[in-house]
């Protein structure tokens, strides 16, 4: 940064209980101080770009470092005066209360309430009751078990014989339906021309037995003289 020369009459006049010259030096001052603000911005920023470099090269992310900014924070907080400060008064706040004749009191008496309470025989009776509940809620749970399963079983061996019984029922509907068709009939129509075939060709050879050719229902012939 460089002086930019002002003229005196545009700067105006000089402010009150100042002169010309303690003016003209603080101006000097001013603008020498900004010039080495921005020279520490420039080394701030070469600063910043050569830590990200590091960092990259380490194999830091941004979240790692946010976690060590935080824990920093948090170990600052916790050297720091009013945090150190703020946890004696809590320990001595805590002291005079545990210490005091009111709380040791009040701790006597839960005591001997919690005490009476577990001796007393209304509270034997509902914890006998809750375990006899218990282990009855734990035999129902099991009996229903069983139920389920014994009907899961029932519905399944009565599908299986409901199937069975479906086929058994198409298998019978279909016999006459297949009989009355065309092709049953046809085929019917040569086993029953092959069975006549074959009853008159045994009818045949068996008269051909008892009946020899040419000689006919006539008696035989005794040409045996006696």
């Amino acid at each position: 940064m460089t002086d930019v020369p002002v003229d005196n009459a545009a700067r105006g006049a000089a402010p009150e209980g100042l002169t010309l010259a303690e003016e003209e030096e603080l101006r000097a001052e001013l603008a020498k101080v900004e010039e080495e603000i921005g020279t520490l911005r420039q080394v701030l920023a070469a600063k910043e770009r050569h830590c990200g470099e590091l960092k990259r090269k380490l194999g830091l992310t941004p979240l790692d470092g946010l976690k060590q900014n935080l824990s920093k924070s948090w170990h600052d907080v916790q050297v720091s005066n009013a945090y150190v400060k703020t946890s004696e008064k809590l320990g001595e706040w805590n002291d005079k209360v545990t210490q005091s004749d009111l709380y040791l009191s009040a701790s006597s008496t839960l005591e001997d309430w919690n005490e009476k309470l577990t001796q007393s025989e209304a509270y034997k009776k509902t914890q006998e009751t809750l375990s006899q509940a218990g282990q009855k809620t734990s035999a129902a749970l099991s009996n229903v078990g069983s139920v389920i399963s014994r009907k899961l079983g029932d519905m399944r061996a009565h599908s299986i014989s409901h199937s069975l019984s479906g086929y058994s029922i198409r298998h019978s509907i279909s016999m006459p339906a297949m009989r009355n068709s065309a092709t049953f009939k046809s085929f019917e129509d040569r086993v029953g021309t092959i069975k006549s075939r074959v009853v008159g060709s045994r009818e045949n050879s068996t008269d051909g037995l008892h009946s020899p050719s040419g000689a006919g229902d006539k008696p035989p012939q005794d040409n045996a003289p006696f």
